[in-house]
């Protein structure tokens, strides 16, 4: 595990020089994510709630330390990996073209992993809010988000919709994008709206997104069958 960690630190050392001030913001919100696990270790329960249904009741528990560390060690190798990509894509000019959303999306998703983190804190100290409301605002959020990345993501081998289809077409990658981009805003709206109807988030979070998911693969096929024709 700990060899894991030092690759990933000594790859994102390597890539400090070229970084812009989004990148400059994970850095701080892992930083910050370390010093808030410091902060709260002492105070946490040997055996810490990390996982809960949506109900809101914790039906998964794991010791102290993965506790506490998991997450600073997951956005860690996250932010390495989303910091390599616009670097190691061979169509890395076409990322060019929309660094920024990207690097909002995933600015975003550090900061809802940051929230999930002190929200599980919080509630082995015995406060913050229900799991079932914080949860779905923010998988609403970055599937809203991803959408927005979606409208305006070129062809690529990491970022989007990627199948056989759309990494073999311009065209078909446009016309995915375009259509799947809506789906997810839409879908992202849905969760927000399920974190407020209780039980029935779960319908609303993971129902949608499976589902567009599956319909988008099989709309990039006919597309590019459209197109071949």
């Amino acid at each position: 595990m700990w060899l894991i960690i030092d690759r990933n630190v000594f790859i994102f050392l390597a890539n400090v020089k070229n970084m812009d001030k989004y990148e400059w913001l994970w850095v701080v919100l892992l930083l910050l994510s370390v010093g808030v696990a410091f902060y709260y270790y002492p105070q946490m329960p040997a055996r810490m709630a990390t996982h809960w249904n949506f109900e809101g009741e914790a039906n998964g528990y794991s010791s102290r330390f993965v506790g506490v560390f998991l997450f600073p060690m997951t956005m860690l190798i996250m932010a390495v990996l989303f910091l390599v990509i616009p670097r190691i894509d061979p169509l890395k000019n076409n990322i060019k073209g929309f660094l920024v959303y990207y690097q909002r999306f995933v600015t975003i998703l550090l900061i809802f992993l940051m929230v999930v983190f002190l929200q599980t804190f919080l509630w082995n100290l015995g406060g913050g809010l229900s799991v079932r409301f914080v949860v779905p605002v923010g998988i609403g959020i970055l599937f809203y988000y991803s959408g927005a990345l979606c409208l305006r993501a070129k062809r690529n081998w990491f970022i989007g919709i990627r199948t056989p289809w759309t990494l073999s077409s311009d065209k078909v990658w446009k016309k995915t994008h375009q259509l799947g981009g809506r789906l997810f805003q839409i879908a992202g709206v849905l969760a927000v709206v399920g974190a407020f109807l209780g039980k029935y988030a779960l319908y609303l979070v993971i129902v949608p997104v499976i589902s567009l998911s599956i319909f988008i693969v099989f709309y990039s096929y006919f597309v590019y069958k459209k197109e071949k024709r």
